[in-house]
């Protein structure tokens, strides 16, 4: 039977019996392993919806399940190619629901040269789509990003989100104005409500997120630096009798910081569950492996104190583990693979919405094709999957019957002008480190003449890689560990891909994917 399964292998995780006490029973962050950036969550009755910043990857802003907030399922995207109006940069949607409908607010770049950051909106009557999309709302000059949709005193609806100041080393406020009763257009004027200066906030206040409690209207705010391997983010909080302000910040700011196992937490959004607990869905990357894993989805209980301000985690950082919030247990997966046995491609799979794949799924195989002449020939179709933890071995099976020049490969994948991995092709099997685009061939050996090539790709720390290949008898090495320290871009995590090119019309057959924790006794056969 195939199988498709999204690896929530997290180190320490324990997972505990159904038949433990409710009360007992804990849950291991992350709640969502593997690159779910700036993610949003909403309630409606008993189901909890989320989604999550896509940036380069298509199809775009992930649509998860859960009924217990510590189990989720991908369930489907907002949309499976980017809006016309749009280039790049989706970032940060915020998922709501009111007049009945689901809405997505979202980033993105216009499509122009020097376009803007733009916010937009899109809708469905089911969150599984359809979605439509009704387009940009507003593109300040320096940019507009982190829309979130919330009502005031008067049970008016409201967006909020941040200028990109920072960008033009200027200052940023979080901004708030009328949502149109349909909510798909701002009206009346813009307000500002906080902005950056404290000395923990760096060049920037973003990712606003609002709930009203005890009189106030409490603004949930990320500051500094977001990402990157010096990444400085933490989270904040100010509040106001009215939506609009006046806001004083918490004295004991920031609310959320670094520990030992997750770093530079922030920007999320908060559900209230049915018997009125609150909780902050947030992104922080692990101390281990940080940015190669990207940044993972974290879920803590928002506690009130006496003085009537929020206090998240334990010491004011994220917790390792904690109650499940429906004393329901984590389900954990070691692993991902595919047979490639269904009628379409799995939802896990990503590709570079610049360039959408030709894809069959055929007799159990993928066939990926390269259609036309692209400008990198190493990568003229590219699928991919997240990883979610640094030390994993991955292994795939490729038909060796591909035309001359061809090649088909399995790579650890920044993107299209960085990557690292292992090719087939012209009877040769070869480590490429493709750097800022400028290829380099690490190791080379002679393919053995079999019909089916096995290819292994292991990682070590998320960057320290070596490759390997079956030649009908054992696992025989090419070349020495390579260092992939340069692969993740500075807002994403690294992929596991498999891809065709090299030539014009190149198609390459694989038979299946498996990708599992270097721990694993099967990684280490």
């Amino acid at each position: 039977m195939k199988t498709f399964r999204l690896c929530l292998a997290v180190a320490g995780a324990v997972l505990l019996g159904a038949e433990a006490h409710s009360a007992n029973i804990q849950f291991a962050n992350p709640v969502l392993p593997g690159d779910f950036p700036d993610p949003s969550i909403v309630r409606v009755g008993e189901d909890y919806w989320a989604t999550a910043t896509s940036s380069e990857w298509a199809p775009l802003y992930p649509i998860l399940h859960s009924r217990d907030l510590v189990n989720w399922e991908l369930k489907g995207h907002v949309f499976d190619t980017k809006p016309a109006w749009s280039s790049a940069n989706y970032w940060a949607p915020e998922i709501h629901h009111f007049n009945n409908r689901f809405y997505v607010y979202y980033t993105a770049r216009e499509n122009k040269f020097g376009g803007r950051l733009h916010l937009a909106v899109a809708t469905a009557e089911n969150p599984l789509g359809p979605w439509t999309d009704h387009g940009p709302l507003i593109g300040q000059e320096d940019g507009s990003i982190d829309a979130y949709a919330v009502q005031d005193e008067n049970n008016e609806m409201y967006l909020l989100w941040k200028n990109d100041g920072n960008s033009r080393n200027e200052p940023t406020f979080i901004w708030a104005q009328k949502l149109s009763e349909d909510g798909t257009r701002l009206v009346g004027d813009m307000h500002k409500l906080i902005r950056n200066d404290s000395p923990w906030e760096g060049n920037l206040v973003e990712g606003p997120a609002v709930i009203r409690r005890n009189g106030y209207f409490y603004l949930f705010y990320a500051g500094n630096g977001c990402c990157g391997l010096h990444c400085t983010y933490a989270a904040g909080v100010a509040r106001s009798k009215k939506l609009l302000g006046p806001y004083e910040k918490n004295p004991n700011n920031p609310i959320l910081i670094n520990n030992e196992q997750w770093r530079c937490p922030g920007h999320g959004s908060i559900v209230t569950t049915a018997d009125g607990r609150d909780f902050f869905l947030y992104h922080a990357y692990h101390s281990k492996d940080t940015v190669y894993v990207g940044r993972q989805g974290i879920l803590d209980e928002i506690k009130w104190g006496e003085d009537g301000w929020p206090v998240i985690g334990k010491n004011k950082t994220a917790s390792v583990e904690a109650p499940s919030p429906h004393g329901k247990a984590q389900r954990l997966e070691p692993e991902f693979q595919d047979d490639f046995s269904a009628d379409k491609l799995g939802l896990q799979w990503q590709w570079s919405h610049w360039t959408q794949p030709e894809v069959r799924l055929e007799n159990g195989h993928l066939a990926l094709r390269m259609a036309e002449v692209k400008t990198n020939m190493h990568f003229g179709a590219v699928v991919g999957v997240r990883t979610t933890v640094g030390d994993y071995a991955a292994t795939t099976v490729v038909e060796n019957r591909l035309k001359p020049g061809a090649q088909a490969g399995l790579f650890a994948f920044g993107d299209r002008q960085n990557a690292l991995g292992v090719l087939l092709g012209d009877g040769k099997i070869t480590v490429l480190r493709l750097q800022k685009n400028i290829p380099e061939v690490l190791a080379s050996a002679e393919a053995p003449a079999l019909q089916k090539i096995h290819l292994r790709l292991s990682a070590e720390a998320g960057h320290k890689f070596r490759f390997s290949f079956w030649n009908g008898r054992d696992w025989q090495a090419l070349g020495n560990s390579s260092e992939g320290n340069y692969l993740p871009p500075w807002d994403r995590g690294v992929r596991v891909a498999l891809t065709v090119g090299g030539a014009d019309n190149a198609e390459a057959r694989f038979d299946w994917i498996r990708i599992v924790p270097r721990t694993s006794q099967y990684a280490q056969q």
